[in-house]
């Protein structure tokens, strides 16, 4: 099965290790992942921040690349959900590019949604002993309805003992612009997500969205750097013995 990956900017500029680690997962599975160097942003950015010109831009840009691809598999279901949800909307008045993207958001695929209802994949063979929790990202959550895919993965790691977060639905306090524009009540935000995971007790909290994970891992850098975040597929990756050390 060939399976076409969309790696979000975020994970190309500053955490590659995310980007391998999803290659190497696919390919463990019998998948035959493959990059198409023409991507750019999917447009996410332009959206939010009412550039809709250049967001369209962006998204026609996507369809493009990616039109003729059966499976797009992307560890960022901010992406994911821009591209389902949001392109039909921007290219609206322009008919055969809106058909375009209502087909294209008929293959676009976070990647836990994609292991577990596509391939049908909850064992990957990754094994852990420890405790980790999870944090339900807003977008993955709210936007994409995603929240058993990625926890029966996590269930599925031997050794691993999944322990509840504390409102793991709240916004961790990135959003985006919310970040930067709202940055005293970001740092709250992500406080309270941290003190949360801290009284778990767990060793990693687990996640599955870059912008999350940047937010988080910066403010456990800073006050806890003995705590440790991980996006999923960079976890099932360090700890999957068959290709860890690819």
């Amino acid at each position: 099965m060939k399976v076409s990956l969309f790696i979000p900017c975020t994970v190309d500029l500053m955490m590659p290790e995310i980007g391998v680690a999803v290659y190497r997962i696919l390919s463990h599975l019998d998948t035959r992942p493959v990059y198409h160097s023409g991507q750019t942003c999917c447009g996410q950015p332009l959206y939010n921040a009412g550039y809709r010109d250049q967001a369209k831009r962006a998204a026609r840009h996507f369809i493009k690349v990616f039109g003729d691809d059966e499976y797009i598999v992307s560890p960022s279901g901010s992406c994911v959900s821009t591209v389902k949800q949001h392109y039909a909307e921007l290219l609206a008045d322009e008919p055969s590019w809106c058909d375009r993207a209502r087909n294209i958001s008929k293959r676009m695929y976070e990647l836990s949604q994609f292991i577990v209802d596509v391939l049908g994949i909850t064992d990957v063979g990754a094994s852990f002993e420890g405790k980790v929790t999870y944090h339900e990202s807003c977008h993955i959550f709210r936007a994409l309805g995603i929240s058993e895919q990625p926890r029966k993965l996590i269930a599925s790691v031997r050794g691993a003992e999944l322990v509840e977060l504390g409102n793991a639905t709240a916004c961790c306090g990135f959003g985006g612009e919310f970040s930067t524009g709202f940055p005293e009540i970001s740092e709250a935000m992500v406080k309270a997500k941290a003190v949360n995971f801290i009284n778990t007790g767990a060793d990693v909290l687990l996640l599955n969205e870059p912008g999350c994970l940047l937010n988080i891992s910066g403010y456990l850098h800073r006050n806890h750097p003995q705590k440790r975040s991980m996006h999923l597929a960079t976890f099932l990756a360090e700890n999957t013995r068959e290709f860890s050390h690819a």
